[in-house]
């Protein structure tokens, strides 16, 4: 079978092209939402790479699909691509864990040990004696990178399972705390913006 022929075939036409419709989507797809993502963590020169790498891939799924559009199949894996590439994009980038965060966690009762296990951990936070709706409570704010996210939760729940906490994007993070003995007393006051 030729080229030519293969390309005028059923199996061409019905799969093939669909399926490169597809993939070919998830990838542009998927740079696209890395890319904005780069953006809101001010990654000024990786942001415009991906953009120019995702728009020359979207202009060859575009130029598939207008030069086909004899079947609603095209339109249906044209679509299907857009939303499983923002799926993975966003499974990407949760794996690559790129930025800082700030994790804000509220405690009414036994936040020593838990302040004390967040500072042998070296995780630099500041907490603030606070009042809540049913009373007394403390905010612990620590800034850390994406990837520690799951170890300052773990500390969290181990030391104060009961504890409210809520985590949000940092876009820059301008200090470093200082790990000199003059400094100890005052590493529980200070408040922790700083990169590892």
């Amino acid at each position: 079978m030729t080229l030519t022929a293969f390309m005028n075939s059923e199996l061409f036409s019905l799969v093939i092209l669909p399926l490169f419709i597809f993939c070919i989507r998830i990838v542009d797809v998927s740079l696209g939402t890395i890319r904005v993502i780069f953006i809101s963590r001010g990654m000024k020169l990786l942001a415009p790479v991906l953009g120019f790498f995702e728009v020359l891939i979207w202009l060859v799924a575009i130029g598939q699909l207008m030069s086909n559009l004899t079947s609603p199949i095209y339109y249906i894996a044209y679509a299907g691509g857009f939303a499983t590439g923002t799926y993975v994009g966003m499974w990407i980038e949760n794996k690559l864990s790129i930025g800082n965060v700030i994790i804000r966690i509220i405690v009414k009762k036994r936040s020593n040990k838990l302040i004390r296990a967040l500072k042998k951990s070296k995780h630099g936070f500041t907490f603030v004696d606070a009042r809540g709706k049913t009373g007394k409570v403390k905010i612990i704010l620590t800034v850390t990178k994406r990837q520690n996210i799951d170890k300052v939760i773990k500390i969290v729940k181990k030391f104060n399972p009961r504890a409210f906490y809520s985590i949000e994007d940092v876009r820059f993070v301008n200090e470093r705390i200082k790990k000199s003995d003059e400094h100890e007393k005052d590493y529980l006051r200070l408040f922790g913006l700083f990169r590892r």
